[in-house]
């Protein structure tokens, strides 16, 4: 679908996670790290970094791979107006969000500033289409971090300068915060670090000082431990909105902020804070963190949870080097690393073969991989419930069988490894293997692609001309206003 990318990859493989140093010489149990209460906290490193970060810290390069993020993620958003549960939250937006609000709903409306965050996260989010960040025993979205800081940027009348930096910071919090813990292996929702990353970026786009901006950033990360039930079988409507809900209340924490309200100090390493729940310390060197998390950020190439995009590619390829006859296939094999299986084979996060929903479908290898082996691509189209229900896809997807390969998971997160075997009748049978697939951090897209993908998910939102302005306007963000780009977006319309 897309060719290899132009831009450099030398640095495009995700980190591993950044483990805290206890002092050698504490007693502690094995399980549970001594709380801190003392000295600089987290969050203060957190809103220090926040606060000295600029806009000149971005590379060209980096400045490049946000705007084309930006982009993917307004498609998604675009490509999101008129589905039920997104109907749903601007009904709530209208109700609650009050009518001559300052800031845009994309597709036409206004509301305050708290509930324009929330609706424009959940469009971003909703058809789970955006980017993403691996690190090992994790992963986590940083557009979500996108909705909110347009929101209040534009409640704000920032520069788009201004809100790509603090966009920055955002995705740079999110992405550090993930490599430094196994949220989910605790039971937390990938969304955990979004609440820390919203707290600063947010604060960078409000102009807040130092302290006030510690303060956002605690009283954020106090008021949002999400649960990763949400995306355990069945799947509900509410894995779509989840970062929509944190977006909201994150506004709101620092308004209340910027007002002079404190949030508790040690949030994450303190007496009950969060490195007790999960068991394990947390540290990140804030002054030493620098906006490169760039070069490890993922671009979807294929609508579906980011753990599949690889053996979505591997069958594709093999389809095109073997063309076979789904009706004529007898067995599909295929071999992942341990995250994929789990999210999505029939791992920890429960069978995958009972697929009647959009939500269910994107997060099912055995659908995902019989939808592609059907129809030659797995885009939005494939989670119309008509084409999930059908006949012909219900059945393929009960011969895939899914196992987790230990070699593979070795190699995760620099490389995301999968195999797919096709067996067919008669006893002949096709293998393919990949390590990455086209928008992983080794084969990042260039702006040209990412305009292919806009395009094709913006189509019957709006005319040729608006959609074109709304990509020029992206692409030269840092010398217009955000209220420029917001104007542009209220014009689309649902399909």
């Amino acid at each position: 679908m897309f060719a290899a990318s132009t831009i450099a990859a030398k640095a495009a493989l995700p980190e591993e996670p950044r483990e805290g140093k206890p002092d050698p010489g504490e007693s502690r149990s094995p399980d549970k790290p001594k709380p801190i209460s003392t000295g600089p906290s987290q969050a203060e490193g957190i809103a220090k970094f926040a606060c000295r970060t600029k806009y000149a810290d971005l590379t060209a390069e980096r400045r490049e791979r946000l705007k084309v993020s930006v982009l993917d993620s307004l498609g998604c958003a675009i490509s999101a107006l008129g589905a039920p549960p997104i109907k749903a939250c601007l009904a709530q937006a209208k109700e609650f969000g009050g009518s001559d609000g300052r800031c845009t709903l994309i597709g036409g409306g206004q509301a305050n500033a708290v509930y324009a965050a929330s609706y424009n996260t959940a469009l971003v989010r909703y058809i789970d289409f955006m980017d993403s960040y691996f690190a090992k025993g994790g992963l986590c979205h940083p557009s979500d971090n996108i909705g909110a800081i347009l929101a209040v940027s534009e409640h704000g009348d920032r520069s788009g300068k201004d809100f790509l930096t603090a966009l920055a910071i955002a995705y740079q919090v999110e992405t550090a915060l993930t490599a430094a813990a196994q949220f989910m292996a605790h039971g937390f929702d990938l969304t955990t670090p979004l609440t820390y990353s919203l707290g600063a970026g947010l604060s960078r786009a409000l102009g807040l000082d130092e302290a006030r901006t510690a303060a956002a950033v605690e009283i954020c990360g106090a008021a949002g431990i999400p649960l990763l039930v949400v995306r355990t079988t069945p799947i509900s409507q509410w894995k779509g909105l989840n970062s929509s809900e944190t977006a909201l209340a994150c506004v709101h924490g620092t308004f209340l902020a910027s007002r002079g309200v404190t949030g508790p100090k040690y949030v994450i390493e303190g007496p009950n804070g969060l490195a007790q729940l999960l068991g394990r310390s947390i540290h990140v060197d804030w002054d030493r963190e620098k906006l490169d998390c760039f070069d490890r950020l993922a671009l979807k190439s294929y609508n579906s949870a980011v753990p599949t995009e690889s053996a979505i590619f591997c069958m594709l390829e093999l389809r095109k080097a073997h063309p076979f006859d789904p009706a004529e296939v007898v067995g599909i094999e295929v071999e992942v690393f341990q995250e994929a299986y789990d999210f999505t084979g029939g791992g920890k996060f429960g069978p995958k073969t009972n697929v009647h929903t959009k939500e269910d479908a994107d997060h099912s290898l055995p659908y995902l991989l019989a939808v592609a082996a059907l129809d030659g691509d797995v885009q939005t189209a494939q989670f119309d419930p008509r084409r999930i229900d059908k006949p012909d896809v219900q059945a393929l997807l009960r011969k895939v069988k899914v196992k987790p390969d230990d070699a593979f998971t070795a190699r995760y997160p620099g490389q995301v490894p999968a195999r797919v075997t096709v067996r067919l009748e008669g006893g002949k049978s096709y293998s393919h293997d990949v390590k990455d697939y086209p928008g992983f951090p080794t084969r990042p897209f260039t702006w040209d692609e990412s305009v292919e993908k806009f395009d094709k998910l913006v189509a019957g939102h709006g005319d040729k001309g608006l959609c074109r302005e709304i990509k020029d306007a992206v692409r030269s963000l840092e010398n217009i206003q955000v209220k420029e780009l917001m104007k542009l977006l209220n014009y689309v319309k649902a399909s």
